[in-house]
């Protein structure tokens, strides 16, 4: 593969990671939550899977302690998260998703849906399972998180 192949693949991939992200994001504030950006969908990622720390929010999200804090503040009183007691440290609290963060979730997931049925329609299901076979062998294990933008 030449440069400018290897070139325009990367820019290819990094300009469909941002679209996918602002189309899912478009299509979260359309289904009503407005009051959300990217980053957070990003934190809702993690605790789909189950109440998190603060620790384990800042390492999937790749940013500090402090500025996970923060974000769990905010997403706090917008009413996405809940706070309660950590049964095996009473000295942290476990993070996890209220009813509106699971509605917002859900939000997210047929956005995210929506976004790969605009790519059936321009490659086929045929290609896109191909192209889903073929990021999954490249893409690196970990946490899904946000770029700076």
């Amino acid at each position: 593969m030449h440069s400018d192949e290897a070139q325009t693949l990367m820019a290819s991939l990094l300009a469909t990671s941002a679209a996918l992200v602002d189309s899912i994001h478009a299509g979260v504030v359309a289904r009503g939550f407005e009051d959300v950006r990217p980053t957070h969908g990003f934190a809702f990622v993690l605790l789909s899977h189950g109440a998190a720390t603060v620790t384990d929010l800042a390492g999937h999200l790749g940013m500090t302690k402090q500025a996970a804090s923060q974000l769990v503040d905010e997403l706090e009183a917008k009413g996405y998260v809940r706070r309660r007691i950590n049964p095996d440290d009473a000295r942290s609290r476990l993070i996890g998703l209220s009813d509106k963060g699971w509605a917002c979730t859900r939000a997210a997931q047929e956005a995210a849906d929506d976004a790969v049925k605009e790519w059936i329609k321009i490659l086929g299901v045929r290609r896109v399972r191909s192209l889903t076979a073929d990021l999954s062998r490249i893409a690196p294990g970990g946490p899904l998180r946000p770029t700076a933008r």
